[in-house]
């Protein structure tokens, strides 16, 4: 009985919690949008995104030409997080061993006077393996072949930019600020997170959750988005459940299981994550990895999940504190 009474107290205190929720709010994220940024960034002329590359350049120059044109602001006067990292002479077509990247950086402020000195960011990184090497999956590590990256990770990029021209759009309220980057270096090591973590544009306290989002565009048949670390702030798990209900999606979501993307770097500093990902496939890191395999109506369904997560948590009502998960 006494068990009954605190499930009973406990629901009744959430509901109050995401009673000024807005779940599954109406946005016009379309599947038409992820397309186009998902067939730009994954496309042969892009070379495999590899930092250090004219491609890995190319595919910053597009994200940033929308950052602007959606209105996020700059840091320090540049949408750029500059940053070097170390790569075997001549793979991918590299000249040298060290070479110059970056990450993509913008934001938006947010409308309270006093949480919008706190920020939530949302990130995806841009790079890929280029022409293969020692990163391929592919059986055969003699062929040389340009690895798209279409669902690694061109689509999370992709919902990116459908979230930020989302909020260009919108009429909704932010209280705390959000941060959207897009990192470089993710495949040798989630480098460039941990970059933007170690040079934070602001302040590292201030910083909340983190929401990462790779390979989210080969939604599967049982309508399956997958994400780790719900529990690592208050009451995450039973956000996410409840941004689920007429979502046309089935959340798999687990309080802990970090994983191994860009969020990583963020939990492991303490501040609160949660990975996206709509699961593995055989063409995971191959040349294989291209456009036509996306699930684009599927990458939009995922898109607006998140993004109303993203709205959820930026107006969250309670304090935003860090839970580390086993």
């Amino acid at each position: 009985m006494q068990s009954f009474q605190n499930l009973k107290i406990k629901t009744f205190f959430i509901s109050i919690l995401f009673s000024g929720v807005a779940v599954n709010a109406q946005n016009s994220i379309d599947a038409k949008t992820f397309y186009k940024h998902d067939k730009y960034l994954s496309s042969d002329k892009m070379e495999g995104r590899f930092p250090g590359t004219k491609g890995n350049n190319n595919a910053a120059d597009y994200i940033k030409k929308y950052f602007k044109k959606y209105g996020l602001k700059e840091f320090s006067g540049n949408y750029y997080q500059s940053f070097k990292l170390f790569v075997k002479e001549g793979i991918n077509k590299v000249k040298s061993d060290t070479v110059t990247t970056q990450n993509v950086v913008g934001y938006i402020e947010g409308s309270d006077h006093n949480l919008k000195n706190e920020f939530i960011v949302i990130g995806a990184h841009y790079d890929h393996w280029g022409w293969g090497g020692k990163g391929s999956s592919s059986k055969n590590k003699e062929v040389i072949a340009i690895h798209n990256g279409a669902d690694d990770n061109a689509s999370g990029v992709s919902a990116l930019l459908c979230m930020a021209e989302e909020l260009s759009k919108s009429a909704v309220k932010l209280k705390r600020s959000i941060i959207f980057v897009s990192f470089s270096g993710e495949e040798q090591g989630l480098l460039g997170s941990k970059y933007f973590v170690n040079h934070l544009p602001v302040k590292k306290e201030a910083v909340k959750v983190m929401l990462n989002m790779d390979m989210v565009g080969r939604l599967n048949a049982e309508k399956q988005i997958y994400m780790g670390g719900a529990g690592t702030f208050p009451d995450g798990v039973e956000l996410m459940k409840k941004l689920g209900d007429n979502s046309g999606l089935n959340p798999v979501i687990h309080a802990g299981e970090v994983g191994g993307s860009d969020h990583i770097s963020f939990y492991k500093a303490g501040i609160s994550v949660i990975g996206f990902h709509t699961g593995g496939h055989p063409q995971y890191h191959t040349p294989e990895d291209d456009i036509d395999l996306i699930n684009t109506e599927g990458g939009a369904l995922v898109t607006k999940y998140i993004y109303t997560a993203l709205i959820a948590i930026a107006n969250y009502e309670q304090d935003l504190k860090f839970i580390k998960q086993d």
